[in-house]
């Protein structure tokens, strides 16, 4: 029996898997190129007095693990105690055998506070207790984590209307040495049909270009200042969510008369959203190819299901899903209509349904060319697939219908600044991969190749794709 989480060999299936974790993949730096933490607490260097505060504010993984565990409301989200809610979480994790926040929760025990026992109920006071007094230590700050995380540049999640203040203030700020890049998040002005949310949405942009705004013509040369702003202040990339991808041909003139539909908050029809995103993604995606700047795309999720606690407690609080499988003739009519505007930049494809996986990686292999080598990626397993099986899925369709030395490896996607023991997970689980395939005799075992691999596809693939200003490992 092997030990409990043992540093050795916890998800290492070979000698060879070990071997190559722990001579290459261990030590390498950390890019993270899609996350969702506050720019503003890495600039302020927040501290956090306890646990509650830095593991459960605002995670919703954590929050449906204790929903699903029969525990109050108020425990979660509402005003009991952290100490209290603490102890919820600890009652509720020991019970989570086989879930991956299980693993990750104690992956970050042991990195950041040393503790390599389980956390229960039982343990849930000396956790507590060992915790806090390790919080109060200087390197405990959130630039301290991200620093002795090994992370040396990190994209936050920006929208184009955000002044970007604190990407600013940290750029001209010499005694952080990890670079923070802002990503640009246009999600609202692809949601037309949200009633209310979308005129304000461009009274924002607006604001935010000191321009008048009456048009889609006007609202696409805003929002081009902005992306202007975002590239001098050292943006690679921006991301878009979808429920689904589809493509329409739109004429200008509808596209007009849609757009104003929208300001206006009038209702509109399945088609005719699908007309105005079909544009505006044409517009953005010239934009990214131009500014060389790598289009993130997350579909495959149906959000916000819970509609009373989607209006207690608003978007991102735990109440998504997987949707349905992609329509493979959706991704390719939309990959096919920029590839024949010639304006199909860079583009990573997540999917948030397991199956996709072999659609996505045979769809977007109609569109790989020269010179990027994977210009098109299969993004790593997001969200409910950020598991061992989701990401041996995930590597192994590649690997079976693509190219996955080219692959460009790990993100946190996360809110919180313990989260970057992930990058350690996936890293055992690759390692696991290709030493299985070399112990099987299905693939050389030359180490120095060997070691190429994980390097590339740990760290280095993602500075080049992203065209990162960062030294190769």
């Amino acid at each position: 029996m092997k030990p409990f989480m043992d540093d050795q060999s916890f998800l290492l299936t070979t000698a060879t898997a070990e071997r190559l974790y722990h001579d290459v993949a261990a030590g390498l730096p950390i890019v993270d190129y899609h996350c969702h933490i506050s720019p503003a607490e890495v600039w302020e260097d927040r501290r956090y007095e306890n646990l509650t505060q830095v593991w459960l504010g605002g995670d919703h993984y954590k929050w449906r693990l204790m929903r699903a565990n029969g525990v109050d409301e108020r425990f979660i989200t509402g005003d009991a105690s952290d100490r209290e809610k603490f102890q919820e979480w600890a009652e509720t994790l020991e019970r989570c055998i086989g879930n991956p926040v299980y693993q990750w929760a104690h992956l970050e025990l042991k990195r950041y506070f040393g503790y390599d026992k389980p956390l229960t109920g039982a343990s849930a006071q000396e956790v507590w207790n060992l915790a806090k007094e390790r919080l109060a230590e200087p390197d405990m700050s959130c630039r301290g984590l991200i620093e002795r995380s090994g992370v040396k540049l990190l994209c936050t999640t920006d929208d184009p209307a955000d002044d970007l203040r604190y990407h600013q203030l940290l750029a001209a700020d010499p005694s952080f040495s990890v670079k923070v890049l802002p990503a640009c998040r246009p999600d609202g002005a692809l949601r037309i049909e949200r009633s209310g949310e979308f005129g304000a949405y461009v009274a924002r942009v607006s604001a935010a270009s000191g321009r008048t705004i009456g048009s889609f013509a006007d609202f696409t040369a805003a929002l081009h200042e902005r992306y202007d702003f975002f590239d001098q202040m050292g943006c690679r990339t921006a991301d878009h969510a979808f429920e689904s991808v589809d493509w329409t041909e739109a004429d200008p003139a509808e596209v007009e008369r849609v757009f104003a539909a929208g300001l206006a908050g009038e209702p509109l029809s399945g088609h005719e959203v699908l007309q105005y995103q079909s544009a505006f993604m044409a517009w953005a995606s010239r934009e990214y190819a131009e500014r060389g700047w790598v289009m993130q795309l997350h579909f495959g999720c149906r959000r916000d299901n819970n509609r009373p606690m989607f209006e207690r407690l608003g978007p991102d609080t735990g109440y998504d899903c997987i949707d349905a499988p992609t329509s493979t003739s959706g991704l390719a009519r939309f990959l096919g209509a920029l590839q024949q505007a010639g304006t199909l930049p860079k583009t990573v494809l997540y999917s948030l349904n397991p199956n996709d996986n072999v659609l996505i990686d045979t769809v977007m292999a109609c569109f790989q060319e020269a010179p990027c080598a994977g210009k098109l990626q299969n993004g790593s397993a997001w969200w409910f697939n950020d598991s061992e099986t989701g990401m041996r899925a995930q590597m192994t369709a590649l690997a079976e219908e693509g190219v996955l030395g080219n692959f460009i490896g790990m993100l946190t996607d996360s809110r919180s600044f313990l989260s970057y023991p992930r990058h350690e997970y996936f890293r055992r689980v690759l390692c696991s991969l290709i030493g299985e395939q070399v112990e099987a005799g299905a693939y050389p075992d030359d180490p120095e190749a060997l070691a190429r691999l994980v390097r590339d596809i740990s760290y280095n693939n993602a500075v080049r794709y992203f065209g990162f200003p960062l030294k190769e490992a």
